[in-house]
């Protein structure tokens, strides 16, 4: 049973991956309508009241079902705390991200975010948490990976560069704190309060630095859907439901395959079709992905073990 809410909480994962890879592309073309802020604060804004009809609904079947439970003093503390700590936090990362998609190319900053990786497990030990070598092992592969997949000129730091790898440290700190309070909280109901509170911060911050319009959110009322609907609302839950069961560390790394469906969805949307070396590092990505789940559930002694039985069966008549 326990392995199994493993696999599914990383498939879980992996579909928020997928969504955001996509999201790259939704988050590229609305910044040629609007400013930073004004597209971050539509989309939050979106996710959170999208998300109110879903806990309701869920706890109404509950109580249908005559499971639902009434939130304790102590629970109700968790909640809104983690829901507003998430969502300071994603506020801050994403709309850092958004300053520094206006000047570097989405592939590079793919690569930058994705850093979180790195950044995590080194969280993890200030916290007390013990990473396992294999882990650092797949760490090490999967940047290496992300390196082929999206660095493909001189890699140069620019100001815009800096925003990004702002922008990982952050989020690497964001899920450190849904790891902290997934298992106390609802995850909906949390994910409800961090893009209110997300989208609350940067609305203030839209009507100081910006001029916002309603015709511009109109013309881009595609990618901003998708950011918010999908993005926002349905990836960022997805995140916390499936943290619940997932190591932070191997969180992390099946997150970053964000890189690689960005890179797929702009194949796909903008026919930007990716070189033999972007083909190898997405390889590199899974191949990491896939170990770190294997290894993380089964020692090598283990695998080694299941691999010689299934050989033995093959070989009898």
């Amino acid at each position: 049973m326990k392995n199994r809410n493993i696999m599914k909480g990383n498939l879980i994962l992996t579909l928020a991956a997928i969504i955001w890879g996509c999201a790259f592309v939704a988050q590229s073309v609305g910044m040629d309508h609007m400013g930073p802020f004004t597209f971050q604060a539509t989309r939050t804004i979106i996710a959170g009241f999208v998300l109110i009809p879903v806990f309701i609904i869920s706890d109404r079947i509950k109580m249908k079902k005559g499971t639902y439970k009434k939130m304790s003093r102590d629970e109700l503390k968790s909640l809104v705390v983690g829901g507003v700590l998430c969502g300071l936090a994603l506020c801050a990362a994403t709309n850092i991200q958004q300053f520094g998609i206006i000047g570097t190319s989405v592939g590079k900053a793919g690569f930058i975010t994705a850093l979180y990786i790195v950044i995590v497990p080194f969280l993890g030990v200030f916290m007390g948490k013990k990473i396992k070598a294999h882990n650092w092992s797949c760490v090490l592969f999967s940047v290496f990976g992300l390196y082929l997949l999206c660095i493909n000129e001189n890699l140069s730091f620019s100001i815009y560069d800096l925003y990004i790898l702002i922008c990982a440290f952050i989020f690497s700190i964001h899920i450190m704190i849904v790891d902290h309070f997934v298992k106390k909280a609802d995850p909906v109901k949390m994910s409800c309060i961090q893009m209110f509170v997300s989208g609350g911060i940067s609305a203030i911050l839209m009507f100081i630095f910006e001029k916002p319009a309603v015709a511009p959110i109109i013309d881009a009322w595609i990618p901003v859907l998708y950011a918010g609907v999908l993005s926002s609302g349905v990836a960022y839950t997805l995140q916390i439901v499936g943290q619940k069961d997932t190591n932070p560390t191997v969180a992390s790394m099946i997150l970053s395959l964000e890189a690689v469906f960005s890179v797929l969805s702009g194949a796909i949307i903008l026919s930007e079709i990716p070189t033999l070396r972007e083909g190898i590092g997405c390889a590199l990505m899974f191949i990491a992905i896939i170990a770190s789940q294997l290894f993380d559930q089964y020692s090598p002694k283990d695998l080694i073990l299941m691999i010689s039985k299934k050989g033995r069966h093959k070989k009898q008549p």
